[in-house]
């Protein structure tokens, strides 16, 4: 039997290891998992130098180097998240009332587990604390297959979740790692539709569409991040700047940061000198139409088939739209799916926004940081969908499970 087929296999069997575990038993084990991560912090940090070393030596791009960078910070993010699942209620067992039949019958809705999900991702090690936190407390066995710049980061991270799971008399496939970074085995482990329920993919456009173009298990896309901030004529210019400064610069190499700027037309000669002004301030590189383009020092002339790029960098895409309408078409035709936000004071303008728009989160007048598992009090994320079945928007919990009928009688028969 193959290296994918027995791990995929094991971690199939140890899945079912959790269906008899309460609550409270989880969340002992997640406790001690946040507790190892933090002990274990020099071990990851040491881990961590290797993998950025080795990234620097294949000049990696700032933006990759920054999403595989660990500190002591980051690792108490990851600490933190795992607390905070564990003060999620479990909807594992949780049931609805459906209806109560003619024949006495009640049709109930129980919450079950998917069964095993395989998580496929690059250079972002935290998601093997998150992805496994979160798989365990929903029921779930998960297998990780992290890409090879972050090999030794994740094994130390998932070293210090096996010794929890061991500390419980827990077989360790529940949070199984592919410690063989060989891209082939990639196509093999998304063809075990016999031990894999789930394959979610989070990484860069290429290694999403392989997965999906590919896969035989049903796949649940984490796409580009292509956010914009559309700055409508009622605008307040304050909570304009902020929010665009906080969602361009605060951090650049992620999927919530905006990409475009959308101004309408009536206050872009107020708007845009200031915002202009911030940029330069900044260092953000402009690329703007031919009617934002006077407004900027430097700003490179962007073709109108050039707007929706990811820059995941210190760089924005700037045009002037003469309605709302406008600004609703040009999302609609370079946007993600990701996350979209409107500033204005016109609440009939923010909520056709927020109907109309297309995207798993659409904000008013609010940062497109906040576009975030934890930040939306879901606890850590294993994704953000960006596309609509099942699951659409940041996958916390109740995401990583599905529903199945439960029927009670006293011995009805058809």
């Amino acid at each position: 039997m193959s290296y994918i087929k027995t791990i995929s296999r094991a971690a199939k069997s140890a899945s079912k290891k959790l269906a008899i575990l309460s609550e409270e038993e989880k969340n002992a084990v997640l406790l001690a998992m946040a507790k190892n991560i933090k002990e274990a912090q020099p071990a990851i940090l040491e881990a961590n130098k290797i993998d950025l070393k080795n990234a620097a030596d294949m000049e990696l791009e700032a933006s990759f180097v920054d999403r595989l960078t660990l500190n002591s910070e980051r690792i108490d993010d990851m600490v933190t998240g795992i607390k905070e699942i564990v003060a999620l209620d479990d909807p594992i067992g949780s049931r609805k009332a459906v209806t109560t039949r003619p024949n006495g019958l009640e049709i109930e809705k129980m919450r079950i587990p998917l069964g095993v999900i395989c998580m496929i991702y690059e250079s972002r090690p935290n998601v093997t604390a998150d992805a496994g936190a979160l798989c365990f407390k929903s029921g779930n066995g998960v297998v990780l297959r992290g890409g090879k710049e972050a090999l030794n980061s994740s094994l130390a991270i998932a070293a210090a979740m096996h010794k929890a799971l061991e500390e419980h008399n827990l077989p360790k496939e529940l949070v199984a790692v592919i410690d063989d970074p060989a891209r082939e085995l990639v196509l093999e482990l998304i063809s075990q539709v016999d031990s894999i329920d789930l394959v979610i993919p989070r990484g860069g456009e290429g290694l999403i569409k392989f997965v999906s173009d590919n896969s035989k298990i049903p796949v649940i896309q984490h796409f580009k991040g292509v956010c914009h901030l559309y700055v409508d004529k009622d605008a307040d210019f304050e909570k304009a700047l902020r929010i665009l400064e906080n969602g361009k610069t605060q951090r650049t190499g992620v999927c919530n940061a905006l990409e475009g700027l959308l101004v309408h037309a009536d206050i872009a000669e107020d708007f845009l000198p200031i915002a202009a002004k911030m940029l330069q301030e900044k260092g953000v590189k402009v690329n703007a139409c031919q009617r934002s383009h006077g407004f900027f020092l430097s700003p490179i002339l962007l073709p109108y088939s050039d707007f929706g790029q990811e820059y995941l960098s210190l760089e924005i895409a700037i045009r002037t739209v003469d309605s709302f309408e406008q600004a609703l078409d040009h999302i609609d035709e370079f946007g993600s799916h990701h996350t979209e936000v409107i500033c204005t004071e016109n609440e009939k303008t923010a909520q056709m926004f927020q109907l109309a728009v297309d995207a798993s989160v659409v904000m008013v007048n609010a940062s497109s940081r906040f576009s975030d598992g934890s930040q939306l009090g879901l606890g850590a994320e294993i994704g953000i969908a960006t596309t609509k079945l099942h699951a659409y928007g940041p996958m916390g919990l109740e995401s990583l499970t599905a529903e199945k009928f439960v029927v009670t009688g006293e011995g009805q028969v058809r």
